[in-house]
């Protein structure tokens, strides 16, 4: 069963200890996935996908136009997972300001290791 934690930003959790877990906020007037986990003895179980089915319709309860996230291009379990998933790559010229002020966070925190993208649903 998912469970919303009441915090100025929401946190979705799923499980008694909890096995995963979404945290979710406001970035340009869209829902932003800020993290997404999954405890790795819990993988694999559908716990990942039914926390984004429970973070799109807390968007669409709440009036967001759309959800958007940041994540790794070319790691199967990030973009591709997130595609599979009915989100697909925004363009960047499409970003708003906050949305473009943090990816310039991650950046400047060393995240883009490897190719980000944003992506939206």
């Amino acid at each position: 069963m998912i469970e919303e934690v009441d915090d100025p930003e929401v946190v979705l959790v799923e499980g008694e200890p909890p096995a995963g877990f979404a945290l979710i906020g406001w970035v340009d007037g869209n829902l932003h996935l800020d993290q997404l986990a999954v405890h790795p003895e819990s993988m694999r179980q559908g716990i990942g996908g039914r926390l984004v089915t429970a973070v799109i319709e807390h968007a669409r309860a709440a009036g967001a136009p759309a959800v958007t996230l940041t994540t790794y291009r070319d790691v199967p379990w990030n973009a591709p997972w997130y595609e599979r998933h009915g989100f697909a790559v925004m363009p960047e010229a499409e970003w708003g300001p906050e949305l473009r002020a943090l990816v310039e966070h991650e950046r400047e925190l060393g995240i883009e290791v490897a190719p980000r993208v944003v992506m939206r649903r």
